[in-house]
């Protein structure tokens, strides 16, 4: 079973973000964790996860997990453990931010069982940084990664954004080359979309902010993909690449189709081809959970056709690609042709140049 839990507390709103997330000057640790392993409980006699014994990976997302007290991720993985076992190699991944990354709290992490930290730097310039409403300095970032290090963690993931307004002037060559100085083993890299409902919506509808031009976005995609061939890294998703033997299992478990469960405000499950949704705001989903009231805030049943333009989108996002007989022969040829894809084992695999046009293809596809 692969588990996703929401953790929704933030210091402050980033300027892109369109999560759902509750800023907190003081974080409900103890409430929210025992939120959490309420609804737990009440997943149990599920009949979706009645086949999936032991917990394969669990991942704390959000929002900002490392804003949680380290004892409070430590009774919610403790509570876990009480109803399902997690497997040996279990992958257990937390979200942090460089300014909440100290000595203690790594170490906290460490013996609460958390085995991989997914860093969220986002960019090395502090102009970048100050837009973005980051709460951490560079040398913050730098220095969460020695402190991780120095800690234990050998599964270390950072975060980047490309794809930036130019009135930033950001040199995204020089945040590619700053990551990998930190020898981090995994990057997931994420092109900045502008939301209607965030600040950065709101600046870009007073002509405060400009989207970057398609030509810079498709630059900027194309210079991170050479730069992971380079260094023999391997591109295995859109958004996300690692060393050999780094990707994260649990986001491949949703590029796979695999099953999982969330907990937590807005939190996603999906299994045997349906898909349910938590209650997005933290609030409502509290009160949900203290009243003994269902969480979850809505549901649906793929049809077979849904089912195989996901299939389809999923595949097509990975470097494994997708079956050749998902894709109509002159769909196929058309893409070889324009450079797009490549088949190969029976596979059809999309280029760095195929990736950028994802939505446009599978659409063609469909």
């Amino acid at each position: 079973m692969n588990l996703y839990i929401h953790v929704p507390f933030c210091a402050r709103r980033c300027s892109y973000c369109d999560f759902s997330i509750a800023v907190r000057k003081a974080v409900p640790s103890e409430r929210f964790a025992a939120a959490v392993l309420t609804e737990w409980e009440g997943v149990q006699g599920d009949a979706g996860w009645s086949s999936s014994p032991a917990l394969d990976t669990v991942y704390f997302g959000g929002g900002t997990p490392s804003r949680l007290d380290p004892a409070a991720l430590a009774s919610i993985l403790d509570g876990l453990r009480a109803r399902r076992p997690l497997a040996p190699d279990a992958e257990v991944t937390l979200e942090a931010n460089p300014d909440d990354v100290t000595p203690e709290a790594a170490a906290a992490w460490r013996d609460a069982g958390i085995a991989r930290v997914s860093l969220g730097i986002q960019s090395f310039a502090p102009a970048v940084l100050e837009w973005m409403h980051r709460t951490h300095s560079v040398e913050q970032a730098r220095s969460a990664v020695a402190t991780l290090r120095t800690a234990g963690f050998a599964d270390l993931s950072v975060d980047l954004i490309y794809g930036l307004p130019a009135e930033l002037e950001r040199d995204w060559e020089a945040d590619l080359a700053a990551a990998f100085a930190l020898e981090p083993d995994h990057l997931s890299c994420y092109g900045l979309t502008i939301e209607a409902h965030t600040p950065l919506g709101h600046w870009a509808a007073r002509g405060q902010a400009t989207p970057v031009d398609e030509t810079r976005y498709a630059e900027e995609f194309l210079q991170l993909s050479q730069a992971l061939a380079g260094r023999g890294w391997e591109h295995y998703e859109v958004s996300n690449a690692a060393r050999p033997g780094h990707r994260a299992r649990h986001n491949s478990g949703y590029w796979s189709g695999a099953p999982y469960l969330g907990l937590g405000p807005s939190a996603h499950s999906s299994t045997g081809g349906e898909r349910r949704w938590n209650i997005r705001e933290y609030a409502a989903w509290d009160a949900a959970v203290q009243a003994g009231e269902p969480t979850v805030a809505g549901q649906e049943l793929l049809t077979t056709e849904q089912s195989r333009i996901e299939a389809l989108y999923l595949g097509l996002r990975t470097s494994a690609g997708v079956p050749v007989d998902l894709v109509p022969a002159a769909v196929r040829e058309r893409w070889v042709a324009s450079g797009w894809a490549t088949p190969g084992g029976g596979r059809l695999r999309l280029t760095a140049e195929g990736w950028l046009r994802l939505d446009a293809l599978v659409a063609d596809a469909a």
